[in-house]
């Protein structure tokens, strides 16, 4: 496995603590601590105090403090500051990939192309963004008074943010909010803290004030609880299971606030029999190990028209057999491990139970001489019932369930059998079948002969279970401002006509 001289120096690096408040790394009042865990080794790298309802509350008040300075600068005057921003986060972006494959065991390559790139391009994109902050034009709609839209921020958000994807979760939540002049509190998983304290930092280092952006890592039941519920929080954002989701709405619905919910996801892989088979199944590979499954996103269910099935089923078992298990550091490493052995054996749960229903064609198993850490290799299960629960649930792991089907009607349909709605995507050559696809599939985003890319500036969201409301995106603004009517009188008359529907006569 790497050497420590190949590794973030977690333990030095935030020898301060895990809460970032104000401008400044501190630690937590709670009184109990928490482990971050190399899942490629077992070790534990960062040992920390874990945020209490006192360190959310001061969170909570350093930014509503800062919220009145920001809400109150000008679009220019923020967007230059997410510019700077990210400068600090291109020059800081192997410190980044580093942290981010330690906590959560991606492969290096993974982080540094895809989890860092992308962060930076977001906030990018939303340092433009903020410039555009527009209402409805200006018009006269009554025909004696003049309107026009304003578009401002909410104010304080409190926002949960998910293990799989750390960075990038914590930009999708923080960068909306505050190009709209919000200020935040974002609590991220107990597991994976790292990248959103450096995030927080680097922020600071941009110039942007303190107390804008504040982190707080503590468990969901106690920091996390409190942060949704807290009567100064105005607006909530949580990514992370549809059950969890449940409990948040049912804090934030309570209190009356803006409520967004980006929840699981069971994404179809709809194959065609006109479709290109070597580049679904190369898709299909790629799209349902990434991040080692642990994607809302990932393909999870492939349907395949009869004529492909089996020779799609034997080439994809074929691809993932020579999928590299290993290092996250290493040069050669293809998939790493899970975040942690708890999820590794919900995983192989899933796959052991399918035993009985259904064929599992490769892979279903811990590499032996990878024990130590979390590892599973990919997998491949085919032939399970359409109601089971391989099919049904959300497995979040290196598993792809391949089913077959026969006329289109039945693929979409099956596309759509589950409660969710995240993402799917559709392999096909017919440009009528895809439209079609397209149209039908109930999800968020469906891709056509790919699955799993995504761009700043295109939105993030689902359907059904998958919760509502967009990420990434100016759509993103939708979710981070409240839009506010403003009338003006156009004629100087004391007595209007429609005042003889209260009192007198025309």
């Amino acid at each position: 496995m790497h050497s420590p001289g190949h590794r973030f120096q977690a333990q030095d690096r935030f020898a301060d603590g895990a809460q970032y408040i104000a401008g400044r790394l501190v630690k937590g009042t709670s009184g109990r601590t928490h482990a971050v865990v190399d899942p490629a080794t077992g070790d534990e790298v960062y040992t920390y105090e874990l945020a209490g309802t006192a360190d959310v509350d001061a969170a909570v008040a350093a930014a509503r403090a800062a919220f009145p300075g920001w809400a109150g600068a000008t679009p220019g005057e923020r967007s230059d500051a997410l510019h700077r921003f990210a400068a600090v986060l291109a020059d800081r972006a192997e410190e980044f990939a580093r942290a981010e494959s330690l906590q959560c065991g991606k492969p290096l390559k993974l982080t540094r192309e895809f989890d860092v790139p992308g962060t930076i391009d977001n906030t990018a994109f939303f340092a433009g963004a903020a410039r555009h902050l527009q209402g409805q034009s200006a018009g006269e709609y009554s025909g004696d008074h003049t309107s026009y839209v304003r578009r401002e921020p909410i104010g304080v958000v409190g926002s949960i943010a998910p293990w799989n994807y750390p960075l990038q979760m914590a930009a999708w939540k923080i960068l909306p909010a505050v190009a709209a002049g919000n200020t935040i509190v974002l609590k991220p998983a107990e597991l994976t803290p790292l990248t959103s304290l450096l995030f927080a930092e680097a922020a600071t280092v941009a110039g942007i004030p303190d107390g804008v952006i504040n982190i707080v890592t503590g468990a969901g039941r106690d920091a996390g609880e409190h942060l949704v519920g807290h009567p100064d929080v105005a607006m909530t954002s949580f990514t992370g299971s549809t059950a969890v989701g449940r409990r948040v709405a049912e804090i934030a619905t309570a209190t009356v606030k803006r409520l967004h919910l980006e929840l699981g996801g069971k994404a179809p892989f709809v194959v065609f029999d006109d479709a290109d088979l070597e580049a679904a199944v190369h898709g299909a590979v790629a799209g349902s190990l990434i991040n080692t499954g642990q994607d809302c996103t990932a393909a999870t269910r492939a349907y395949v028209q009869r004529p492909l099935y089996e020779e799609f089923v034997r080439r994809t078992a074929d691809l993932m057999a020579g999928v590299r298990l290993g290092d996250p550091f290493g040069p050669g490493t293809d998939l790493g491990p899970l975040i942690s052995y708890a999820q590794r054996d919900r995983v192989a749960g899933f796959v052991d139970r399918a035993r009985g229903y259904a064929r599992v064609v490769t892979g279903g198993e811990i590499p032996q001489e990878l024990k130590a850490g979390a590892y599973y290799r990919p997998t491949l299960v085919a032939d399970a019932p359409q109601d089971s629960e391989i099919v049904q649930a959300e497995i979040f792991g290196p598993v792809l369930v391949v089913l077959p089907f026969d006329g289109d009607d039945e693929g979409i349909r099956l596309a759509n059998d589950t409660p969710y709605g995240l993402a799917a995507s559709a392999w096909t050559r017919d440009v009528y079948r895809a439209g079609r696809a397209t149209r039908e599939i109930k999800a968020g985003c469906v891709w056509v002969n790919d699955h799993i890319p995504i761009i700043s500036e295109m939105p993030h969201g689902g359907y059904k279970a998958s919760g509502f409301g967009k990420d990434m995106s100016a759509y993103s603004f939708e979710e981070y401002t409240q839009i506010k009517h403003v009338m003006f009188d156009n004629t100087a008359v004391a007595r209007k006509d429609w005042h003889r529907t209260i009192f007198g006569d025309r």
